[in-house]
This record gives structure tokens, C-alpha cells and sequence, in this order.
């Protein structure tokens, strides 16, 4: 945020989207808030106080010429129960520009000034309110693209994961208490059998729980962002119809004259809550001509991209050369195999692909006929998501900068564990625990540096 503001000034902003709508809603945060609204909102009989949460029907009048700009509705919340735990008040308009426009120029006329983008929930994180956690939930609210990102962001924002750390952390403080004990008392330590037990305190009670937390990452990175799956196979194996099958309609030209797809196409649909950004590329082979290198060169970048992939196989047809080249590309990627066109005479049986391409499951298809398709998005879903986590017992880590502190967090938990076993002084070991100590606080929002919390709060809109 920038120096020349200060936290105690009163600060507004339109809370809704840009645009013509229905409503517009104009928020004032700030000591001076309920000053603003008695000077520009008028209503008859007048409002001698305003009640806390109480919503008034008036208008709203431009002081100096005494021209009403429009009806609204006005509601006052009295601090602290409010968002920013400061008085509050919002104004409900009609949603054309130039009312919310002219509406927010007397505002700031009266005194407020524009709040700068994630002010307002800024506001309610230093005012103790909500952790940092929340606050980052709460972009992940707003942000996500999949039902089930929402129900991620939702268990969040009511604590979920502040609740966790604080579990870790007291953990850790019971294991520094008895360190620190020894460097005071070190005559009145039972030195083999506590080692023991600090050991396994900390790998049961926090190291093992922070590494389950961490090999779910990318599962709550798909949840919140969607998954990229490439379509990948040689030419002319119905990756263009698999395309148009999983999203219900005809967005790629199909032909049976082989290359066809000469670039990318991507497109989105939902699986099961889940968004997925599926990209169908060029037939992966030695190109004709230079268009179709440019389009198998895209290809290669999609998959290098790719959290998942469908490798198409024509069923219809012998394993050839180029389907065993395109093999080695993707086999150390996730995905599955799609044996299609099984409607056809058979030439390669299911059995006969896994044993050539052993690293992924294959699902036998019949994209012309519809066959297999359901299995196909079951598969897709059972792999991706299901088999990896539990969404009501698992704990992810919700992004990168919490990502970056729990890994911070284990390594300094391993140093201290392997210092415990050394017999090392618990001087280096009361060391180690505190800088675990910390970066857990720092997920929260404890001892944070500014640029951090202008780097996350900078991620929101204006007005929140």
C-alpha cells in the first residue's frame, strides 16, 4: 500500500463489477462513514440516528445545488460488527455508470478517498478479524473456477486451516518447552527415553500431517485453477472427435484426411465440478510442410504444460512406429490411454496397448458411437482427483506462498529431529524449532513483512 495513505482514513469504493446492472453498491469504510452518509442521503420524515444494520429508503442529493441523483437504499453498521471492524456504510443505487460515478465523486468529496484494491479486507486482517489464511481464501472465493474450489475456499475462510496450524504450533511449543527446559535444567532431563518421545512428537504431530498437506498441493491448485489435459496422438486417430465428444459439440473440424488439426484448439467444460481446460493439437509426426511444424511445435508446448494427458490410439488400426514415439513424450506424464474406434474391426486389443505402453490405464472408446465416453470422464475423474485425496478429511495447501512456508517449515522440523538423535545440543535443536515456529506464524499472518501483505492484498479487486 502506498506510504502517503494511512489505515485511519475513511475509504470508499464500488463493491460491484463495473458495468450497467441492476445495482451498483457503494462502500464506506472508516471513522468518518456515517459523517458522509448524513451529509448526501436525505429521506423524509429525516433520520435522527441511524441504527446499526438497518437498511433506509431515501435519496441521495448533491449538497452544494440540492439535486437529487438518485433513490437508494442505505444501510449503516456500526463498529465492530463489520467487515473492517470500522463503521460502515453502503449504498445501494441503480447500476448505470454514470449514478455510481457521480454517487462516488461526492463521496469522495466529502472527505473519504479511494481505497486502494484489497483495502477494505486489509482493513479487517490488521483489525483482527480474520488471519491471513482467510484473507486468501477469500480471493480464492472470489477467483476459483470450480464448484468444488468453492467448497475448498469456503472451509478456509471459516478457519479450517488457521485451526491446523495452530495445532502444529502447539505441538511445537509442547517439544520447545521440554528443549528449553534442558537448557536451563539440563541435571533434570531423562535424556534417552524424552528423545524418544520428542522424536516421535514431532514426526506423528507435525512433519508427517505437513508432508500429507504438501503431496496435495496440486490437487487444490486443480480444484481452485482447473486441470490442463492435452489431447495427444498421431494423425487421423479421432483426437478432434474426442474433442467434440467431451465437450458436446462440434468446435473442431473433423476429417478423415490426416492432419487436419494444424494448431491448438483449446476449449473448457466441467467434470463433475471440476473446470477442465482440454487443448487438442496437431497429429505429433514429421510435419509436411512448415504450417503444420508451427502447429506440431504449439503441440509440444501444450504438453509440456499439461497436467494430464490423453494419448488417442486407433484400435482400428497396428501399433505403429509414430505411436510408439509419441509414447516416449508423454510417459512420464499423468494421464490415460483412449483406444478409439473399437465400432471398427478390431487390430490391437486392449491387452495387447498396456503391455506396449504400461504407464497408463486404457479406456477402450468408440468416439463415433458414443461408447465409453462415461467410463472415459469417470476415469479421467477417479485418477485426477479421487484417488488422490479425501475432500473431507484432507488438508491442502491452498497456494504457493503457504506451499513455500510448509516446506520451509518440514525441513527445519528434519533438522531438528536429526539433531535429537545425534544427541546435538539443544541449544542448535531450540534453534531449529524456532524457525519452524515462525514460518508457521507467517502462514497466518504473524510477523509478516509489508511487501507480503501488499503482494497478496494487491490480488484483490478495489472494492475488497
Amino acid at each position: 500500500m502506498s506510504s502517503v495513505h494511512s489505515f485511519d482514513d475513511t475509504i470508499c469504493a464500488l463493491a460491484t463489477p463495473v458495468g450497467e446492472g441492476g445495482i451498483g453498491i457503494i462502500k464506506i469504510s472508516g471513522s468518518d462513514a456515517l459523517q458522509i452518509a448524513r451529509r448526501l442521503f436525505k429521506r423524509s420524515p429525516p433520520v435522527d440516528s441511524f441504527e446499526s444494520h438497518r437498511l433506509y429508503y431515501g435519496t441521495i442529493v448533491d449538497p452544494r445545488s440540492g439535486a437529487v441523483l438518485d433513490e437508494v437504499l442505505l444501510s449503516y453498521m456500526r463498529a465492530p460488527r463489520t467487515y473492517t471492524r470500522e463503521d460502515v456504510v453502503e449504498i445501494n443505487c441503480h447500476g448505470g455508470p454514470m449514478v455510481y460515478k457521480r454517487i462516488l465523486d461526492l463521496v469522495l468529496e466529502s472527505g473519504a478517498r479511494m481505497a486502494e484494491p484489497g483495502e477494505f479486507t486489509r482493513r479487517a486482517f490488521l483489525n483482527g478479524r480474520i488471519d491471513l489464511t482467510q484473507a486468501e481464501a477469500i480471493i480464492d472465493l472470489i477467483k476459483t473456477k470450480s464448484e468444488r474450489g468453492i467448497e475448498l475456499a469456503a472451509q478456509y475462510l471459516r478457519g479450517k486451516f488457521h485451526d491446523q496450524i495452530d495445532k502444529w504450533r502447539s505441538a511445537l511449543t509442547n517439544v520447545l518447552v521440554y528443549i528449553e527446559a534442558c537448557i536451563d535444567f539440563p541435571e533434570d532431563i531423562e535424556e534417552e527415553t524424552e528423545t524418544d518421545r520428542l522424536v516421535r512428537d514431532l514426526q506423528h504431530k507435525i512433519l508427517n500431517p505437513i508432508k500429507e498437506t504438501l503431496s496435495n498441493y496440486d490437487s487444490g491448485r486443480i480444484l481452485r485453477e482447473g486441470l490442463k489435459m492435452v489431447i495427444v496422438g498421431k494423425p487421423n486417430v479421432g483426437k478432434s472427435s474426442l474433442l467434440n465428444a467431451l465437450l458436446r459439440e462440434d468446435r473442431a473440424i473433423v476429417s478423415e484426411i490426416p492432419g487436419t488439426t494444424r494448431d491448438t484448439i483449446e476449449e473448457s467444460f466441467s467434470l463433475k465440478g471440476i473446470p477442465i481446460h482440454i487443448i487438442d493439437t496437431a497429429g505429433l509426426r514429421a510435419p509436411g510442410d512448415k504450417v503444420e511444424a508451427l502447429g506440431i511445435t504449439r503441440a509440444r508446448g501444450r504438453l509440456a504444460e499439461a497436467d494430464f494427458v490423453l494419448f488417442v490410439i486407433d484400435g482400428s488400426m497396428p501399433l505403429e512406429k509414430e505411436d510408439f514415439e509419441i509414447y516416449e513424450e508423454v510417459k512420464d506424464k499423468e494421464g490415460l490411454i483412449v483406444l478409439n474406434k473399437i465400432d471398427l474391426p478390431e487390430k490391437v486389443n486392449k491387452a495387447e496397448v498396456e503391455k506396449a505402453f504400461h504407464s497408463f490405464p486404457v479406456v477402450p472408446v468408440s468416439v463415433r458411437e458414443g461408447t465409453g465416453l462415461g467410463n472415459l470422464e469417470e476415469q479421467i475423474f477417479e485418477q485426477v482427483i479421487k484417488a488422490r485425496i479425501d475432500y473431507d478429511r484432507s488438508l491442502l495447501a491452498p497456494n504457493l506462498r503457504h506451499k513455500k512456508c510448509l516446506e520451509q517449515t518440514a525441513e527445519y522440523i528434519n533438522n531438528a529431529i536429526t539433531l535429537l538423535r545425534r544427541g546435538d545440543s539443544p541449544e542448535l535443536i531450540a534453534f531449529e524449532l524456532h524457525q519452524a515456529m515462525d514460518k508457521l506464524s507467517e502462514i497466518v499472518g504473524e510477523n509478516v513483512g509489508e511487501d507480503i501483505l501488499d503482494h497478496i492484498f494487491s490480488q484483490f479487486c478495489i472494492g475488497k
